[in-house]
């Protein structure tokens, strides 16, 4: 397995990298672990100057404003120091590139980083969020919509390609501005620009992607109307009619309103009505299947784009357990051969599964071991919590939750019934079966093989004729059978409808 998805067997070497990201609203500094196909942020920190608040009326970056971001900016690289970030990667949007003052800015704040600034086209900036969207979802098959402070980026992502793409000039804060902060007048701006977008039209029956903090707040709001019990924002998915009418309701609350709402940010108060507009105005006007939230986007498709072509190709979900595995697991060699001892009785025993069910199956492996350390009573629920919040991308929330229940049933038996139920209703059947029959193939092996490497590949398990599930141990190896080992075995063999058969040779 290690070779067929590019897993590197040697220790993790962390080497932080930064992004820091002057846009219209907001200024952000981002510090990852490393130049890496699934990096993960060890620092996050933004504050929201409003750049681009006052360019489309005065052509200016007020003083106030820039002021406040090369403040920032200058915090920003004592961080990088104290964190010890050995390349930082800078870019300025959309403020940056239409201002009059924008060079001067721009000059003053490559100073203040000691690093150069890349002030980023509308093309550019539309590429490296289509990027980040596709870094962590490498199937999505729609519109990536990048909302930002001044501008909306929209591309269209297919097949693992980028193609037609457009910025439109209808990002909050410059509504704010052209409308005197009138709703309506704002609405009649956003109608005019999408009429002119023919990449609208490509949004039939295909997902949205929506990438931005505005929209983010969004996605907030619906999961806290439906009480939805995963509060993970990669990959929350929302119907299109659903979605609409939310944007649609906070659309009409005033800013007050807003800062009333605990789930809303206050400094994001004044803008996230209009953004809430343009996303049901776009709705109104595509016939988009679904709008899936990204938390991957101008930041991170910018240092995918820096990887090797290799790097690019292996599978992100994968890597990710991967990392997790070599932190946490007691030889994460055992969990390599774990998945490939499922992939013998999986065919053997013709189980079908899709490729991405085959994926799921050799991430739940992975991350069998991640729970070991906690009290024998709280291992199930531990794996439970760290894998259904790990900050992991490229699986959807029912992929999220079949492997956190494949890993909880592995310590806690795949009859309990103890898992949360409001978690349980996020996957169908098929999936639930499945990982509690990977959980009694986990069971069963650990078992045998102590969590230690070496053994698994010298024992077979497989369904034999007559309705049989077999296990075959060699001769020299036979004291490890026991009555736990019959049990495991008569546990999934049920499972299984088969009947268990050991055999040693």
């Amino acid at each position: 397995m290690s070779a067929e998805h590019g897993l590197d067997v040697r220790p993790p070497r962390y080497k932080p990298v930064a992004v820091i990201d002057i846009g219209s609203n907001s200024v952000r500094l981002v510090v990852y672990d490393g130049l890496r196909r699934s990096p993960t942020p060890l620092f996050n920190e933004k504050l929201l100057c409003g750049l681009g608040k006052g360019v489309a009326l005065t052509g200016y970056m007020s003083d106030g404003a820039v002021m406040r971001a090369l403040t920032s900016l200058r915090r920003f690289r004592a961080l990088c120091s104290q964190l010890g970030v050995e390349q930082i990667y800078a870019v300025a949007t959309a403020a940056a590139r239409e201002a009059k003052n924008g060079p001067a800015f721009v000059a003053k704040a490559r100073k203040v980083l000691g690093t150069d600034i890349d002030t980023l086209s509308g093309k550019e900036e539309a590429r490296y969020a289509a990027l980040g969207v596709m870094a962590g979802i490498p199937d999505a098959d729609g519109v990536v919509g990048d909302l930002g402070g001044g501008s909306l980026e929209l591309v269209d992502v297919q097949d693992g390609e980028i193609r037609d793409g457009v910025t439109l000039p209808i990002g909050p804060l410059r509504l704010i501005d052209l409308s005197g902060g009138s709703m309506k007048e704002a609405r009649r701006i956003v109608d005019e620009s999408l009429r002119g977008a023919r990449l609208i039209t490509n949004l039939a029956d295909r997902d949205f992607y929506a990438v931005g903090g505005t929209w983010r707040a969004l996605g907030r709001l619906h999961m806290e109307q439906n009480r939805y019990p995963l509060h993970v924002l990669h990959q929350y998915r929302m119907q299109a009619d659903a979605a609409r009418s939310v944007a649609d309701l906070v659309s009409g609350l005033s800013p007050v309103s807003l800062k009333n709402i605990r789930l809303v940010s206050r400094s994001r108060a004044e803008t996230l009505p209009f953004g809430a507009m343009v996303l049901e105005r776009l709705l109104l006007r595509s016939r988009a299947r679904a709008v899936v939230l990204s938390v991957l986007g101008v930041r991170e498709g910018l240092l995918f784009s820096k990887l090797k072509k290799s790097k690019q190709s292996a599978d992100v979900l994968l890597s990710a357990c991967w990392d997790l595995t070599r932190r946490y697991a007691r030889s994460p060699e055992h969990e390599l051969e774990l998945s490939d001892w499922t992939d013998a009785l999986f065919q053997s025993a013709g189980l079908k599964e899709s490729p991405e069910d085959r994926r799921l199956r050799h991430a739940a492996c992975l991350l069998a071991d991640i729970g070991w350390r906690a009290h024998p009573d709280y291992r199930g629920s531990r794996s439970l919590t760290i894998i259904s919040q790990a900050a992991f991308v490229g699986v959807d929330h029912p992929g999220r939750i079949f492997l956190a229940l494949a890993v909880f049933y592995r310590y806690e038996g795949p009859d309990a019934d103890s898992a949360p139920r409001d978690l349980l209703r996020l996957v169908d059947d098929d999936r639930l079966y499945r990982a509690r029959v990977i959980s009694a193939v986990m069971r069963l092996a650990y078992v045998l093989s102590a969590a230690m490497p070496g053994l698994l590949p010298k024992i077979g398990l497989e369904q034999g004729s007559g309705k049989s599930l077999v296990l075959s141990v060699p001769k020299r190896n036979s004291d490890l059978i026991g009555e736990r080992v019959d049990r495991r075995l008569a546990e999934l063999a049920d499972l299984m409808g088969l009947t268990p058969k050991m055999i040693t040779a």
